[in-house]
């Protein structure tokens, strides 16, 4: 876990754990992001998660805590899958490619039309809820600094050019692949989102 990973888990107020907490946080986040935060219900979330009512408020306290601790959930497991992704890339623009195809891969289908829990807080909560704001604000940075560190690097290791700007680059990347996750929304083909990917590697030439 990176020091940009919030804590999942939250204080249970004295009580065991009594049920798989990232199992029970997974399901929530189908929920999330099926529904968006305001749609989602906590009756829906409760089945979803398989507990009863009053074993999600004692974890959680209500449905924004739920929502709190799903959406570190999300973060912690897609920069873990992301992880994996750029290790198996043999230098620093394979590695940016190796990224962008992941976001064009959960862009389509059944997984694109879900949504990203981070672009859609960034949307549907950011602007009311400071905390959220700033949770956001945090994965978004987070992201752009991975982006911009490998732009370095594949200026250091000569697979990327130096003609390349870092920093607009890395800023214009983020919003591609922030894009990508929005688009995907509408039910986009495969095809569609790797051309937008092989579209989007043309900024590193």
């Amino acid at each position: 876990m990176t020091t940009d990973t919030l804590d999942i888990a939250p204080k249970l107020r004295g009580r065991p754990r009594e049920f798989d907490m990232d199992s029970a946080l997974d399901e929530a986040l189908r929920v999330f992001s099926e529904r968006g935060y305001y749609a989602a219900s906590i009756s829906e979330l409760t089945e979803a998660m398989g507990l009863t009512a009053g074993s999600v408020y004692k974890a959680f306290g209500d449905k924004r805590g739920i929502f709190l601790a799903a959406f570190s959930r999300y973060r912690q497991v897609r920069q873990q899958l992301i992880d994996e992704t750029l290790a198996e890339a043999p230098n620093a623009h394979e590695k940016l490619r190796a990224l962008v195809m992941f976001f064009a891969e959960a862009s389509c289908g059944e997984i694109g039309r879900r949504g990203c829990l981070v672009v859609g807080s960034a949307t549907e909560l950011a602007l009311f809820d400071e905390e959220v704001a700033g949770r956001v604000g945090v994965a978004f940075d987070f992201d752009e600094r991975r982006i911009l560190n490998l732009i370095r690097l594949g200026q250091e290791d000569g697979s990327i050019s130096k003609h390349v700007d870092p920093e607009s680059t890395a800023c214009s990347l983020l919003a591609l692949t922030k894009g990508m996750r929005v688009i995907g929304k509408t039910g986009r083909k495969t095809e569609q989102m790797l051309a937008v990917a092989e579209t989007a590697m043309k900024l590193l030439n």
